[in-house]
């Protein structure tokens, strides 16, 4: 696997694919720099060699055509502040501007291109638009885990033009060797927390990743397809019937691969979707008529924070509860402290997946873990046991 940091960049021009698809505000402020802030490495270790760097990325769906509203120009800002340097940005993508500034930039500059989405030969994968792009670097880097799931032409196509001088920057490097950590070279015992609302969404991954964990604790609404499936009666909680002999497939694999399974035994439960219903704590396969399951109980968070705790690795896509409610976010709070804990202690913990993402950062768990993936489908791919084209492209 090649990375940056088996290149010297001097005097050579790195095209870097990035990932600066970051929130904003009505005034088009940034909101989250996470992103940003995430690919500065990379870019810091390109200029301290003598180098010249040229950022790609995409922002939103501008669905190919110019929309000021995605213009990298209005995040150009954040930028410069982030990297403490003045980031150049270029009006177009392979144009005569862009043309120009690439052809003048010295080393220890920054280019910022516009936005790549502003041409649908982007999302087609066009080897002629990758190959415009390419003409501007000496080396291709790519550091945008976000979109390796993506067979786009600044992720994977342009990578063919660049047969000796690509590689990985340290975001892709640190998001495939947690991965890995998980899938192949975890510390036993391997958990793994899968929340969510539906099973069907998961099924791919609990198959792929049962011959690497020990344990799998499952929450959020996917619950009660289980509890449903094992007789249990869930109220109105939500259910996907359909999926129910699934649910007793999953229930087998998982013996057959001696995988212990956790399943809420107590939920928090509410006559109402809101922050406000009425609640109490009830057994998981006993919810009575219209009361629909919430959150997971007490006994149940004592139950998984004893198998965290025991954990080596530990893998979170998911929250247990309605967490954007603070009366039924309990739970997922408690999961976080259990992993804080965990890890704290010396165990390996990887958080993944929007809303576990989400939760992390607004509850502060962020820095208490070991690794949060920035990239949501991506992650979840390799989680699958998906080839991501964006990685493909750089191995080959």
């Amino acid at each position: 696997m090649k990375t940056i940091n088996d290149y010297n960049f001097e005097n050579k021009k790195a095209l870097i694919r990035v990932d600066f698809n970051v929130p904003q505000d009505e005034n088009l402020n940034v909101t989250d720099d996470t992103r940003i802030k995430a690919a500065k490495p990379t870019i810091d270790k390109i200029l301290k060699d003598g180098g010249a760097v040229i950022l790609m990325s995409h922002l939103g769906r501008p669905k190919g055509e110019f929309n000021d509203k995605y213009s990298l120009k209005h995040i150009a800002p954040k930028v410069s502040e982030i990297l403490g340097v003045n980031v150049i940005v270029a009006n177009d993508v392979i144009g005569d501007d862009a043309k120009e500034k690439v052809a003048n930039l010295k080393a220890g500059e920054v280019l910022l291109l516009e936005n790549v989405r502003f041409h649908n030969e982007e999302e087609n994968g066009d080897k002629d638009f990758a190959k415009q792009l390419a003409s501007f670097g000496d080396i291709y880097v790519n550091d945008a885990f976000g979109t390796a799931h993506r067979a786009h032409a600044s992720t994977a196509i342009i990578a063919e033009f660049f047969p000796e001088n690509k590689c990985f920057g340290l975001l892709m490097e640190q998001e495939l060797v947690a991965i890995n950590k998980v899938l192949t070279d975890g510390e036993k015992p391997v958990t793994a927390v899968l929340g969510g609302s539906k099973v069907s969404s998961k099924i791919t991954i609990i198959n792929n990743i049962l011959p690497a964990i020990d344990n799998l604790i499952i929450g959020g609404g996917m619950t009660y397809t289980f509890v449903k499936a094992n007789g249990g009666k869930i109220g109105t909680s939500l259910v996907e019937d359909d999926k129910l002999d699934l649910a007793k497939e999953i229930l087998a694999e998982c013996e057959k691969h001696n995988v212990k399974v956790y399943l809420p035994i107590d939920n928090v439960v509410a006559d109402d979707f809101n922050n406000d219903a009425n609640s109490q704590t009830v057994k998981s396969d006993e919810i009575p008529d219209n009361w629909m399951g919430m959150d997971v109980g007490v006994e149940s968070s004592k139950n998984f924070a004893e198998v965290i705790a025991a954990s080596k690795t530990i893998l979170w896509n998911g929250p247990l509860g309605v967490f954007e409610m603070p009366n039924f976010a309990k739970g997922t709070i408690a999961l976080g402290d259990a992993i804080a804990e965990a890890t704290k202690n010396g165990a390996f913990s990887l958080v993944g997946g929007g809303d576990s993402v989400a939760f992390v950062k607004q509850f502060g768990y962020d820095d208490k873990v070991s690794y949060v993936s920035t990239g949501g489908g991506a992650m979840l791919e390799s989680l699958e046991g998906k080839e991501l084209p964006g990685v493909a492209a750089i191995l080959k």
